[in-house]
């Protein structure tokens, strides 16, 4: 693809990432992507056959953006246990962040009744991808039980997620950080 193709395409996506993130996709038209974007319905077309592909694409690259951003922050902890919580630090910033609206694939995935539906897929990946790296870390504990402790910190991370958005509450990352201390000292006993 050419400089062009990409920036057009970049553009179209950063647009629907957006409104989707801030509306849900049901509420984000063509019409509005149009509006937002600039690009033409037709050259829309031209890269995405339907407004359910360009949903697709659009959560396909937040979630190549944000585990690249959510990664690169809890890797800052010097050891396994530090960026496991660093994880919680790490989502209380996000957060506190200006334009938080809680985790755009539990919000997308909600609007989805189908299960095989891509949108509910790419959610479902998303969400394996988070629990993957937190096992990658708990492997390193030298624990007995470094699944079973991944998917509890998972659970306290959507469950923090959750309650930060719907509550704005930003302090149930702390919250989840401080079970967390307890799951860690717990599983190395």
């Amino acid at each position: 693809m050419n400089k062009k193709t990409t920036d057009t395409r970049e553009k179209i996506l950063s647009s629907a990432e957006q409104l989707i993130y801030q509306n849900g996709i049901h509420a984000t038209g063509m019409d509005l992507l149009v509006k937002t974007s600039g690009v033409a319905r037709k050259s829309i077309y031209r890269y995405f056959a339907t407004k359910d592909d360009v949903a697709a694409a659009a959560l396909n690259e937040r979630d190549e953006r944000w585990m690249h951003w959510f990664r690169t922050e809890s890797d800052k902890g010097d050891t396994p246990q530090d960026r496991i919580l660093n994880m919680f630090t790490v989502l209380r910033s996000w957060f506190e962040s200006e334009g938080f609206r809680g985790c755009a694939f539990i919000n997308t995935a909600g609007e989805v009744g189908d299960p095989d539906d891509p949108v509910r897929q790419i959610a479902k990946l998303h969400k394996q991808k988070l629990l993957d790296y937190t096992l990658e870390l708990t492997e390193q504990l030298n624990i007995e039980q470094p699944a079973a402790l991944a998917r509890q910190l998972l659970i306290l991370m959507e469950g923090a997620i959750t309650m930060s958005y719907v509550m704005g509450d930003c302090s149930a990352a702390d919250s989840a950080q401080d079970v967390a201390k307890l799951l860690l000292e717990q599983a190395s006993s």
